[in-house]
């Protein structure tokens, strides 16, 4: 079988979910298959993440142009892939790499290196008649991930009185995905009604979770639960609850002094944080939290896990950027138990998937993930597959580019038949 090789590569500007510019590739292949790939990006960035390259300018959308990494793909990455078979992922990724020739990639853009890592791989799978969970993962690709769905959004993804950005639904005792996803969509839409009655607000945030201005942190959860039993199901046992604090978001000056100020529940530094977050996981059905602790708070990170890391999942997001660098250190640190997974944080499809490898060798969960600026692309659904990771986040049950993710893993199942699997 001759290997089909790229012929064109191209880019465009397009928009994203919060209606920021971002890239979209093409890919054109020798056996005639053509197909695209849309970039995502994100509002709460560690300060280590590869680099989105943006255009600065104050006259094209404040900024955020993206016309620097669309020309870095036609007239720079394209040209220099022209020829080579399309299969060989690890070689045109580093090739890319190279090419760029920094550690951030801020050269020719990580969005532009993305986008073409992975138009490379839809099209690799395509050229081979391969479902793309299947060509990225394998035959025995077929655990669907359990979706913690984002049903409250606070911090930097909504302008309310909430200091923590994500809370999630996790519907663990469900037997399929299919029903998992009914559970927690039910319980999106009992909470509407609860927040309805309650008076508050009933917009969304940027990842389609509900953002009013409860009373405080806890009043969030409570409401969940809350929500959660109203809509017929056990809280703990059927669904559970995952948070992301983002609280590098909320960290002074000191690294180690948090101001939970939307809230108005004051400073706390990172051992009376770690306390309050060990009395909810005591009252609270709590199996997962993410970034507990700020990005350069280590020592709070490791102090978190010591104390909390054998009753939940404890997930280091801007800490580690899905770079094996920071996961390395992590995992000789003990400063987590999970990292979360973004492809756009390190900027090549063969990178997250080596990621994803240093995490299953240490013994390590990993979190699949979207970003608050998303696209219709489906693309992480089939990864989150093909790495059998177990769990994933891709926003709520509200808005189209999140629905997409979700609506894809539904086929995924439904392809699979009986040999799906689906735990947690």
């Amino acid at each position: 079988m001759t290997r089909a090789s790229i012929t064109k590569i191209s880019a465009i500007e397009i928009l994203d979910s919060r209606g920021n510019p971002t890239v979209r590739v093409f890919i054109e292949l020798s056996d005639g298959t053509e197909t695209s790939a849309s970039v995502p990006s994100g509002a709460s960035t560690g300060e280590n993440e590869a680099v989105e390259l943006r255009d600065g300018d104050p006259c094209r959308y404040a900024g955020k142009g993206v016309l620097k990494a669309v020309s870095n793909v036609n007239d720079i990455i394209g040209p220099s892939l022209k020829g080579v078979d399309v299969s060989k992922q690890a070689f045109i990724d580093r090739q890319m790499i190279e090419l760029d020739g920094t550690d951030n990639k801020s050269k020719l853009g990580a969005n532009a290196i993305l986008g073409v890592s992975m138009a490379v791989a839809r099209a690799a799978a395509q050229s081979f008649n391969l479902p793309l969970y299947q060509y990225l993962g394998g035959a025995g690709a077929r655990r669907i991930p359990v979706p913690c769905m984002n049903i409250v959004n606070g911090g930097q993804h909504a302008d309310n009185s909430v200091d923590f950005q994500e809370f999630m639904a996790v519907p663990v005792g469900a037997p399929t995905f299919q029903e998992g996803l009914r559970y927690v969509a039910e319980t999106f839409h009992v909470l509407k009604g609860i927040l309805n009655k309650r008076g508050l607000s009933t917009g969304v945030g940027d990842e389609g979770g509900f953002a009013p201005n409860f009373s405080s942190n806890e009043d969030a959860i409570e409401t969940i639960v809350q929500a959660i039993e109203k809509a017929g199901y056990k809280a703990g046992e059927q669904i559970a609850i995952a948070l992301d604090s983002a609280a590098t978001s909320f960290v002074s000056n000191s690294d180690s002094e948090y101001d939970l100020a939307y809230s108005g529940a004051g400073k706390l530094n990172s051992d009376e944080l770690i306390t309050l977050a060990g009395k909810w996981i005591e009252n609270y059905p709590i199996i997962l939290w993410e970034d507990p602790l700020a990005e350069n708070d280590w020592q709070g990170f490791k102090q978190f896990t010591r104390q909390h890391g054998d009753k939940i999942e404890v997930v280091g997001d801007d800490i580690f950027v899905t770079n094996t660098k920071y996961i390395a250190r992590g995992i000789q640190e003990q400063t987590a138990n999970s990292a979360l997974i973004k492809l756009n944080q390190i900027g090549t499809v063969t990178e997250t998937i080596e990621a994803v490898r240093m995490c299953r060798d240490s013994g390590w969960r990993y979190f699949l993930s979207h970003r608050s600026g998303e696209t219709e692309d489906s693309f992480l659904a089939d990864f989150a597959v093909a790495m059998d990771g177990g769990h994933l986040k891709t926003g709520s049950a509200s808005r189209s580019e999140r629905m997409a993710k979700y609506n894809r893993l539904l086929e995924i199942e439904n392809e699979l038949g009986q040999d799906a699997q689906y735990y947690w």
